[in-house]
């Protein structure tokens, strides 16, 4: 029987320690970012502020996906907040249900509490769950993390850093923190927007842009830029749980089809996953050993 994996994220509680991560202990409640209507493409200065702590879903979708399929997912927040309903696209897009939790108290929304109930719930109604996912920060979840290993389940922790507790990676058998989940890109964060260049240089700049990326970019085909994309994806998460510089190209696709269930390399021009894969050979490397074509990053 294959692996499967059960994900649960406290989203509150990410999306404000990623906030306060990157602009200093406290600007989420300073900055009143809770009830802000955000826009990723303003330059208004909390705009600016809430891109460059946007939580990558995909990411974290991602790397529980490298532990096997993804049965279920569930993500905790007051969905009525303005800076988490900005959200709604990506996690829906990503198939996670969303459950709804209203404060009772200005700042608790008993988050800790509903997502542990579920997740007992959950492993008791579905045995066949191997691994279970938390993405949260609180040593509230410690309890938690140790009652789904005395349950027999594989326990992962994903956390911010400097707000995840010790005792909740300690409880864990594997932690990551976000920052190091293979397609979380550091951001350079600003507390200002940029200024605004005259219009004829900005014209001139964004022209000499695009004919640079048109005369580098061997792939403009934007479903073919997406599947490089995944392929790299998927060697980085592969390359996580293994020592050995080469891996075998067909664990690398079964992680493809895990993070997106509709690749199919004949949909893409390629008779063979080796022939897509050669394809790529500026991004990935491969050589053939025995019958198993293996592969690497360049």
């Amino acid at each position: 029987m294959s692996d499967r994996v059960a994900v649960y994220i406290d989203f509150d509680n990410v999306v404000i320690s990623r906030y306060d991560n990157l602009h200093g202990d406290g600007a989420w409640r300073s900055d009143n970012a809770r009830d802000h209507r955000w826009s990723p493409a303003s330059e208004d200065p909390i705009d600016v502020r809430l891109a460059a702590a946007e939580v990558d879903l995909g990411a974290i979708i991602d790397y529980a996906a490298s532990f096997g399929a993804v049965s279920l997912s569930r993500a905790y927040a007051d969905w009525s907040v303005p800076a988490n309903a900005a959200y709604r696209k990506p996690l829906v897009d990503r198939s996670i249900s969303l459950v709804q939790l209203f404060s009772v108290s200005g700042t608790k929304n008993g988050a800790d509490i509903r997502l542990a109930v579920d997740a007992v719930e959950d492993l008791v109604r579905h045995p066949e769950i191997t691994h279970v996912v938390f993405v949260a920060g609180d040593s509230d979840y410690v309890p938690l993390a140790q009652s789904c290993k005395r349950l027999g389940k594989y326990v992962v922790g994903i956390g911010v850093a400097g707000s995840t507790s010790r005792a909740l990676k300690s409880a864990c058998d594997e932690y990551v923190d976000y920052a190091g989940l293979p397609g979380v890109q550091p951001p350079a964060p600003a507390a200002h927007p940029p200024k605004k260049a005259p219009a004829k240089k900005a014209a001139a700049k964004k022209a000499t842009a695009k004919k640079a990326a048109q005369k580098v970019d061997p792939q403009p085909d934007p479903q073919q830029r997406d599947a490089t994309a995944l392929l790299v994806r998927a060697i980085r998460l592969r390359l996580q749980k293994s020592d050995e510089e080469w891996i075998q190209a067909s664990d690398v696709k079964s992680q493809m089809q895990r993070i997106d269930p509709a690749f199919k390399e004949k949909a893409l021009g390629f008779s063979t996953f080796r022939k897509f894969v050669e394809s790529r050979s500026d991004q990935v490397e491969s050589r053939v050993e025995g019958t198993q074509q293996m592969v690497r990053l360049v």
